[in-house]
């Protein structure tokens, strides 16, 4: 499990917990399944409106994928680059063969086939951006769909409010002060969750996710401009240098 992303569930969690130990005199007004299910089931059935099914899905999955503490092999891309531009550079072609099932990056594997395919560096470039490219618009789309829930819940925490506004009109007309103060709560509750819904659970998740896929395009990057090296002949201390300077001014930006 991710660190931060522990650490964020666990404080939002916490944060309210205390929030309503402190102030709330029936803690089980905070529960109230029926405007949970407004809320929560509402999202839901207007997400797969708006989305296939088999996107939704897929979404919950790499949402799965997202909490896990992802490591990214920058380091050990680079020196694997480095270690078949000498190669390369030697021209031992047999060598790099041989190695290339052991590189377990596969944008890099296919980049250093074409390269040692012979085949003309725009081609490369070209192949290498298209899947720089999916790959972005993939999971773009993917953290729009939580984008898009972060939007609805809202929404359907405002239509929970005016279910509950309306029964509870309708109940002043006799004296049943119990339902009166039932619907009053779900008309309340339901803003409350499409609220804590939108901004502690569906819009962090879009923003991991498209921080994620910031992560996976810098690496993509760095493997591009490598291959570029190396298909031009470069000098494996001189790609070295280059990757290294590419990593430091990635850093420095994104910390920015």
């Amino acid at each position: 499990m991710n660190p931060a992303t522990v650490l964020g569930m666990i404080g939002g969690i916490f944060l309210l917990a205390v929030t309503i130990a402190l102030t709330a005199r029936d803690y089980s007004a905070f529960w109230n399944l029926p405007g949970l299910g407004i809320v929560l089931g509402g999202t839901i059935a207007a997400t797969l409106v708006s989305y296939p099914l088999h996107e939704v899905l897929r979404v919950f999955r790499v949402f799965i994928i997202v909490l896990r503490s992802e490591r990214y092999y920058a380091k050990e891309d680079m020196e694997e680059i480095v270690e078949v531009s000498r190669q390369w550079f030697k021209g031992n072609l047999a060598a790099i063969e041989s190695r290339l099932d052991e590189i377990r990056n596969p944008y890099l594997r296919m980049g250093i086939q074409l390269v040692i395919d012979d085949t003309p560096l725009d081609d490369i470039l070209t192949l290498l951006q298209w899947r720089m490219t999916r790959l972005r618009a993939k999971e773009t789309a993917e953290a729009q769909v939580f984008r898009t829930m972060a939007m609805f819940a809202p929404a359907f925490g405002m239509l929970g409010t005016l279910v509950g506004l309306i029964n509870m009109l309708f109940g002043m007309e006799g004296s049943d002060f119990e339902s009166i103060g039932i619907n009053l709560g779900i008309a309340l509750i339901t803003t409350f969750y499409g609220i804590i819904l939108a901004n502690l659970v569906f819009k962090p998740i879009a923003i991991k996710m498209e921080r994620r896929t910031e992560q996976r395009v810098m690496l993509m990057n760095m493997v591009l401009e490598g291959i570029t090296l190396m298909s031009k002949g470069r000098s494996p201390a001189y790609i070295r240098e280059t990757l290294k300077s590419f990593m430091a001014r990635y850093e420095d930006e994104i910390r920015q």
